[in-house]
């Protein structure tokens, strides 16, 4: 190993490629700050080489598969349809590529120095690069962590990433599991449920509520479409034992009421607990303050007890989410630049690139209920709009909770087509502390899903025009509705 016998002076460092290191980068870039960014593996960190983007090119295909049996109707006969998961792969790797060169061109374009290396801080202002046999140590003025967090596997359960698995290998899967079966409470574990059962996978999904953290009234409707199209739900279940042969994999459950039951399937997907890869950091020494599981503390501008570093992303524990990884990013990279910022997650938006898609953001029934106690609540089935008909996909509601004293909106939760976009209607006014009229007021096209939004909202007042009157303002049915 060589070491440098000097420092080198940088401006600001930022340990991590992920989405929260490369948009901290290129924002303090943007704003006249020299910047180093240090990667350890690939620019675009776990998001894009392994988990988000991956996992959505699985979904779009999915959704492709799905609405196989729709073209059919209007007319467009393809004979011979199969699913090549090959063909898939080298897509999939495809643009991983494009959008890994994209960030680099971008990096090079704001004139961001890369270095690859592993990282560690030797000081309060002093970080050594390691790369190879090469060692050099840089002095910083600012510095931004943004190194994530790992995947760490219940105590029941080994990932062999080849019949147990874990979101660093079944998007890249070689051969289709014959009957998969997902172990998980939370988004990644729908998306891989929904996405594999759309390319032809037996699927059993295991989860210890069978709720996934979602509103009451979307997680029932999910389980209505998962029973017709036979997903097999067992909830308040717990794994106790996994076994693996070369062509099987055992599952043993526990049930809340102490019961046990033994699952068979080809593969094990298991959505993971995560741990904060603060290891080999070196933070120890700066005594940085971390919380009881080791994640970083931060404020709302992304400061750790050390006033001159900063942390973004997965390292500062839960919710594990890229856009909250970009925001804090952006964040840091103002707060160095000397702007008064802030980061503020209350209406941090949760989207599922399911089949059909959720989205939902701000507070569920029970928390508003809990916190305003007197609440309406407005629920749309996309049944009853008219532009989902002609795309043939019907299933899912949209869901309006406003504070019945002031009318301010409390959250939107949605399932079915189109949630994913139309979920940052709900965040803009959500933010801006909107009451039912500014949803009212507004025109919406027509026809699009964007009325079935309009329609939730007007539904808070038993006002929705297609939904009959014995439906308005009740919960027990999501699926009838008056189409145009």
């Amino acid at each position: 190993m060589v070491v440098g016998e000097l420092a080198q002076e940088r401006d600001v460092v930022i340990i991590g490629g992920g989405p929260g290191g490369y948009s901290a980068a290129i924002r303090a870039a943007q704003l006249g700050l020299s910047v180093t960014l240090i990667e350890e593996g690939e620019l675009g960190g776990v998001c894009l080489n392994k988990g988000c983007i991956p996992s959505k090119v699985f979904a779009h295909a999915a959704q492709k598969m799905a609405d196989i049996p729709h073209l059919k109707d209007i007319g467009i006969d393809l004979e011979n349809t199969g699913f090549q998961l090959g063909k898939l792969q080298n897509y999939k790797a495809k643009i991983i590529t494009q959008l890994r060169q994209g960030i680099e061109a971008l990096c090079k374009a704001n004139r961001i120095e890369i270095l690859h290396g592993h990282a560690l801080f030797l000081a309060e202002d002093r970080i050594g690069v390691e790369a190879g046999d090469a060692f050099e140590v840089y002095r910083f003025r600012h510095a931004i962590i943004a190194v994530g967090a790992s995947h760490v596997s219940p105590p029941s359960i080994s990932v062999d990433h080849e019949r147990i698995l874990n979101v660093d290998s079944i998007y890249s899967l070689e051969t289709l599991p014959g009957h998969l079966l997902v172990y998980g409470n939370d988004y990644i574990a729908l998306e891989a449920a929904m996405s594999f059962h759309a390319f032809g996978s037996q699927v059993s999904v295991i989860s210890d509520d069978g709720t996934f953290g979602l509103d009451g009234t979307i997680a029932k409707e999910l389980q209505r479409i998962w029973k017709k199209r036979k997903i097999k739900l067992y909830t308040r279940c717990q794994i106790e034992r996994v076994e693996s042969s070369l062509d099987c994999v055992a599952v043993t459950i526990r049930t809340a009421e102490g019961e046990t039951a033994t699952l068979e399937g080809s593969h094990l997907f298991v959505s993971c607990e995560k741990k904060a890869n603060t290891n080999g950091l070196g933070i120890e020494r700066l005594g940085m303050k971390t919380d009881e599981n080791g994640f970083i503390q931060v404020n709302r501008q992304a400061q750790t007890s050390l006033s001159h570093i900063y942390a973004i992303g997965d390292v500062t524990s839960a919710p594990f989410l890229a856009v909250k990884a970009i925001k804090q990013g952006k964040a840091a990279a103002e707060a160095i630049a000397g702007q008064a910022v802030e980061v503020d997650l209350t209406f941090l938006p949760t989207v599922v690139h399911s089949i059909p898609p959720i989205a939902s953001a701000g507070l569920t029934e029970t928390e508003a209920r809990r916190q305003y106690g007197a609440v309406r609540i407005g629920e749309f089935p996309l049944a009853g709009n008219g532009y989902a008909s002609i795309l043939g996909q019907k299933d899912g509601v949209i869901k309006v909770i406003s504070d019945a004293a002031t009318d301010v909106l409390l959250g939107v939760h949605m399932i079915g087509a189109g949630a994913v976009e139309l979920i940052s209607s709900g965040v803009l006014g959500l933010e801006m502390a909107a009451r039912e009229e500014d949803f009212r007021f507004p025109f919406y096209p027509h026809p699009s899903g964007n009325e079935a939004l309009l329609e939730a909202v007007e539904a808070l007042r038993a006002q929705a025009i297609h939904l009959a009157p014995t439906k308005q303002g009740k919960k027990e049915d999501h699926t009838k509705g008056v189409t145009i």
